[in-house]
């Protein structure tokens, strides 16, 4: 084991010999904040899906061009823009990263609703993720440092509600908004909230030490790019982690980005139908998953770090019968409430992840490494799976004419097998860890 995994198990067996602080009423305010500006982060993200449908209308896309959006062209720019920005952001004040880079999605969101054809849209698209780049990894960073340990996975729970809310809001808003109007209003309506969020960010958040709740003789310095990118890279905790949150994200974005597409088109779903009921199951099933995840890292990490790669597996195990049936089901009100399953459990990878990074590296190093874990996962979830299953439905469309995304999606269900396998690796290095 490596002096920097020795160091991390003795601050861990240090730290559960003592009670946690409770955090003070500015760190559940800084929470608030950033977790609002998670929210409009992945609205903006996700409202090319939810409107998918009006979009392939008025701009005559395929399934394979949407894919194409919402997928590689946006994670080529939002995975890789985030190492820098990461690298910057940990040497530097991370509030103005943030805050610049919330403006930056918000303006090219508004630039999205004033697209005029598929070339102007995708290179929108590519700029919000550019910006999107700076949003989540100094969040992670700052939160650590407001919450002490043994409170951060109940935090970063919280913090990681945003994508259910936003996704849920987006159904409901975007749906509504573009039944009673246009499409290109919800982009344009969503922009500008944003850059109000942008200007009023940094008048609530306040920059906090680096390792400041990290204990006594804690004195971080300026992280350095190479030796923080091969710490990373070279560290089997860390990239198991991190490649089995891809697997499991090649699902959730592969089916996020079509699934209203796939309820209105093969399930006979309307807009308005989807505004309402598809907004209830994203935003009651990917909110509780996401909070109780938080809640049993917080409660068995205390003991042992073995659950860092146990709730995943559980929660992905069980999360298969559902999903199949969900895909197979022969109406909407079945695939709904099918739905209800994997949106509750396809999620507790991503506290266990985002958890295990921060706990695991030096502060002046969370940025970065937050970064690096999103750049993995996100290019293998984010970048591929949409591309993939866009790219499936068109394959499938000459001998499936009418249910080519029903078909694609069934072809989702082996990489839950893959994203389970990874983490059994990782359980296996604890348990070996543990032995010692």
């Amino acid at each position: 084991m490596n002096d920097l995994a020795r160091t991390s198990d003795a601050a861990l067996s240090a730290r559960s010999d003592r009670p946690y602080p409770a955090p003070n009423r500015r760190a559940w305010v800084v929470l608030a904040m950033l977790w609002f500006v998670y929210v409009l982060n992945f609205l903006d993200r996700q409202l090319m899906s939810i409107l998918a449908k009006p979009i392939q209308d008025t701009l005559n896309v395929t399934d394979g061009q949407l894919g194409l959006i919402g997928g590689l062209y946006f994670a080529m720019f939002y995975c890789f823009i985030a190492i820098p920005v990461g690298w910057l952001a940990d040497r530097t004040n991370r509030v103005a990263v943030l805050s610049l880079a919330c403006g930056i999605w918000s303006a090219a969101t508004v630039a999205c609703g004033l697209s005029r054809s598929y070339g102007e849209f995708a290179f929108s698209r590519m700029t919000v993720g550019f910006g999107e780049a700076g949003g989540v990894p100094p969040s992670y960073a700052i939160i650590t440092d407001y919450f002490p340990p043994g409170r951060r996975g109940t935090a970063l729970g919280l913090y990681n509600l945003g994508p259910p809310v936003g996704a849920a809001l987006g159904i409901a808003f975007g749906g509504a908004i573009a039944a009673a109007f246009n499409w290109r209003y919800a982009f344009v309506v969503l922009g500008v909230v944003g850059l109000i969020a942008a200007f009023v960010l940094p008048l609530v958040v306040k920059e906090p030490p680096r390792g400041g709740l990290d204990g006594a003789g804690t004195k971080p310095e300026k992280a350095a790019f190479w030796p923080t990118l091969r710490m990373f890279f070279s560290r089997p905790t860390l990239m198991l982690a991190a490649l089995g949150s891809g697997a499991t994200q090649f699902v959730t974005y592969g089916l996020g980005n079509f699934t209203t597409l796939f309820l209105m088109r093969e399930k006979g779903m309307t807009l308005g139908e989807v505004a309402v009921w598809y907004a209830l199951v994203v935003g009651v099933g990917m909110s509780a998953g996401i909070y109780v995840s938080g809640r049993v890292i917080d409660h068995f990490t205390r003991k042992s770090k073995l659950v860092y790669a146990m709730a995943p597996v559980i929660s992905l195990t069980l999360a298969i019968p559902f999903y199949v049936g969900f895909v197979w089901a022969p109406n909407w009100p079945m695939a709904l409430a099918l739905l209800i399953g994997p949106t509750f459990l396809n999620y507790f990878y991503l506290s266990s992840a985002v958890a295990l990074v921060q706990e695991e590296v030096r502060p002046e190093q969370r940025v970065m490494s937050g970064a690096l874990l999103l750049l993995v996962m996100n290019f293998i979830g984010l970048g591929l799976g949409p591309t993939y299953v866009g790219a499936a439905s068109d394959f499938f469309r000459a001998t499936h004419p009418h249910n080519s995304l029903q078909m694609a999606l069934f072809t989702l269900t082996p990489f839950y097998v893959l994203a389970i396998g990874l983490f059994l690796g990782l359980a296996r290095i604890f348990r070996k860890e543990e032995a010692r």
